[in-house]
């Protein structure tokens, strides 16, 4: 074994590298910060696409579909992010962004079907499409969880409970339960775009509430789904997709925290959480090449595939129950589709802003061509990463001090007959009289009231 004093700038280092080794492998994949383009990227994307004055997203441009109506859930989704990362360090643009959640909500998302209602009920959010009520609920929890405002949370819980799952129905065979895309005839049957969503919706309701039935419920969606819907190489349904990729994803690493399944279960739900996310940024399938997410269409829908994936992606590699090495991958692959996005961007007419559906080119169309769903897919991506690094960035911080106030507090240790034993910072006695450092774990100690690194 080496011995050697350390100075408090390299006990410093070390302690940072051997306590909080996940932030610092994560922080060191940060070469380019993009917050700042992440503010003018969100301000592009509601100067050309929001109606300010009511919270959702425009029919300014030909590729707005007006039922797209789970598209207003995404587009939200950003604002909402955006709000979470400024509502401590600038007050007045998130209380802006806090003005336009409401207006949203007071608008019913721009629900073309819901019901007529001045009561602030779950009716308004009403509509055929079950996968597109999933969205909003999803969104609205998520407005809950970043401002506390309980009407939120209250209009998600009845949604689910009294629209979503009364439509679902039990499968003998997996002992599951599945949704129908729609209730309109054309639609009634099951799929990974419903199917995820309500999976997620319901294991959040069980972390918000504690009770069983959401625990059920999100159980038998994802059993359903796991039987009959994904695929062995991690394709969910066919073709695979990067938003049904990211959803599954999120369900996984969800269930993965608040089920008690055993040791198997909830490692597959781990392993899972990463299989289908790391799918989506490495197949063909799902790629044009090099990890940069491909063109997934220019509909309305297809065009906002994207913007789902993202934020699930950047909350996996927050997670830190989720191993080091497989965050890292995704952090990366995040930014190297951030840094081709924004090199694609044209900044001469800002606020004016938009973003091609294919992430490696310029978009070339005119103004009235511009896409919502692609604006939106590229904003989440901007406003996550942007998202991701500050967290990464204030972990690693938050772990340096940590370590710094730890050693500052270590305790003065007495002149006695036992001051040659070995100490942990903390001040525990580990061996005493001094017997030497063979086979003593790696690591910090006192000996001799001097710090002393074995390794």
């Amino acid at each position: 074994m080496m011995l050697r004093n350390l100075t408090i700038s390299a006990l410093l280092l070390f302690a940072t590298a051997g306590l909080a080794q996940g932030e610092l492998t994560l922080y060191k994949t940060i070469k380019e910060n993009y917050e700042t383009k992440a503010d003018s990227m969100v301000n592009a994307f509601i100067e050309s696409f929001m109606i300010k004055n009511k919270g959702v997203f425009n029919d300014k441009y030909q590729y707005y579909a007006f039922n797209a109506y789970w598209t207003q859930a995404h587009a939200m989704d950003v604002i909402v992010y955006c709000y979470e990362r400024h509502k401590e360090d600038n007050k007045t643009l998130a209380n802006k962004y806090k003005s336009y959640m409401s207006l949203w909500y007071n608008n019913k998302a721009n629900n073309y079907a819901g019901a007529s209602t001045s009561d602030g009920s779950y009716k308004m959010f009403e509509n055929p499409f079950t996968d597109d009520m999933c969205w909003i609920t999803l969104t609205l929890l998520h407005m809950y969880e970043a401002t506390g405002i309980v009407k939120y949370r209250t209009a998600a819980r009845n949604i689910f409970d009294f629209y979503i799952i009364k439509r679902a129905t039990l499968d003998e065979e997996t002992g599951g339960l599945w949704l129908p895309w729609n209730t309109n005839g054309d639609g009634n049957e099951p799929n990974a775009c419903t199917q995820s969503p309500a999976t997620l919706i319901a294991a959040k309701l069980y972390k918000e509430t504690g009770l069983e039935k959401y625990l059920t419920y999100a159980k038998q969606l994802y059993a359903y789904t796991s039987k009959k819907i994904v695929k062995a190489d991690y394709r969910v349904e066919e073709p695979p997709l990067t938003y049904t990729q990211g959803t599954f994803g999120e369900a996984c690493r969800i269930l993965y925290h608040v089920t008690d399944e055993g040791t198997k279960a909830k490692n597959d739900y781990k392993k899972f959480a990463y299989q289908y996310i790391y799918y989506a940024f490495t197949s063909s399938r799902c790629t044009s090449s090099n990890n940069i997410l491909r063109d997934e269409g220019s509909s309305g829908d297809q065009s906002i595939f994207k913007a789902v994936l993202i934020p699930y992606a950047v909350n996996f590699v927050l997670d830190t129950d989720m191993a080091t090495t497989y965050r890292k991958v995704i952090a990366e692959f995040i930014q190297k589709n951030t840094k081709t996005l924004y090199a694609n961007l044209k900044w001469d007419r800002y606020p004016i802003v938009f973003c091609n559906f294919n992430w490696a080119k310029p978009w070339t169309g005119e103004d009235k061509d511009a896409s919502m769903g692609a604006m939106c897919s590229g904003t989440s991506l901007l406003e996550n990463t942007a998202r991701m690094q500050k967290a990464i960035i204030e972990n690693y911080e938050r772990y340096q001090q940590e370590q710094e106030d730890a050693i500052e507090a270590i305790p003065e240790i007495a002149e006695t007959e036992n001051t040659h034993g070995v100490y942990t910072l903390d001040g525990h006695l580990v061996r005493t009289p001094w017997q030497g450092t063979d086979n003593l774990p790696k690591g910090l100690y006192i000996i001799n009231r001097k710090k002393v690194l074995v390794r």
